[in-house]
């Protein structure tokens, strides 16, 4: 601040004057000498470490060339085991992706099929269109297995008029391979036999029949049905039990339409051979 003198009567003047505030210049980073020096000193010691190992290695290789090359090979060996390994780990790993979805496929196809109706047998196909008896194709049950001969009394006894027709022959199966309900409402329980021209059913085989058909399957008609014969102890011991026996002849009247169902005959037998 100036005073400027003035005289006596005039009021007094005041001048002022701009300050300037001078600004303090940037500090620069300071030259740090100690660790600039540990820098160099350990680049330094490195370089030694290094130039004495390359040193070592190639006096070693001069003195043991076969070893060297041994090392190196074996060096090469687990670098290329390594990238084998880390690709082997990539092909498991999709290996394991394919086996699932391979499983997962499978496993669609398998409930597919169980959803999906079991496909007849074309051979044990019985006409249920209404097709004249004369005009029917018969069906050669001789030419059967024995899975197949059971569908085929199967369908005879579906077309018929029997309900709940189910096929259930098989391993501790007791002498039940068709099981059915007739239009009467009585339960059928029919064994098939399926034998080749010469061999009868004996009465052994009507024995172990009769022991289950009633007692254990609960039947109100049992039928014995085969594509040969029966011996006569075996119709006999029929006519005792109550079992209705059907031969091959009878069979083939049965599915051409001439002949009567096993449930309608009661307790009749065809006659001893």
């Amino acid at each position: 601040m100036i005073f400027i003198p003035v005289e006596e009567g005039d009021p007094p003047a005041v001048s002022t004057s701009t300050t300037r505030r001078i600004r303090g210049s940037r500090r620069r980073r300071s030259f740090d000498l100690r660790a600039t020096a540990v820098f160099f000193a350990l680049l330094a010691l490195l370089l030694v470490v290094l130039g004495f190992v390359v040193r070592a290695a190639g006096a070693v290789a001069e003195r043991r060339p076969v070893w060297t090359a041994v090392l190196c090979l074996v060096a090469a060996s687990a670098a290329v085991l390594a990238l084998r390994g880390r690709r082997r780990r990539h092909l498991a790993e999709h290996a394991a992706q394919q086996a699932a979805a391979a499983l997962q496929e499978a496993t669609r196809t398998a409930l597919d099929a169980l959803e999906a109706p079991a496909e007849e047998c074309p051979r044990c196909r019985v006409p249920t269109d209404g097709t004249p008896a004369d005009d029917r194709a018969p069906v050669d049950y001789e030419a059967l297995d024995p899975d197949e001969f059971e569908q085929a009394v199967a369908a005879l006894c579906e077309r018929d008029g029997c309900s709940s027709v189910e096929v259930v022959g098989g391993a501790g199966d007791l002498g039940a391979d068709v099981v059915a309900v007739d239009p009467q409402g009585r339960r059928v329980i029919v064994q098939c036999k399926r034998y080749g021209e010469g061999n009868r059913v004996g009465s052994q085989e009507l024995q172990r029949f009769g022991g289950t058909c009633f007692t254990v399957h609960e039947a109100d008609v049992a039928a014995v049905v085969t594509t040969s014969e029966f011996t006569a102890p075996a119709v006999e011991y029929a006519a005792q039990c109550g079992i209705v026996c059907v031969d091959g002849q009878a069979l083939r009247a049965w599915s051409e339409g001439t002949g009567p169902t096993p449930w309608s005959l009661g307790h009749q037998t065809p006659a001893a051979p």
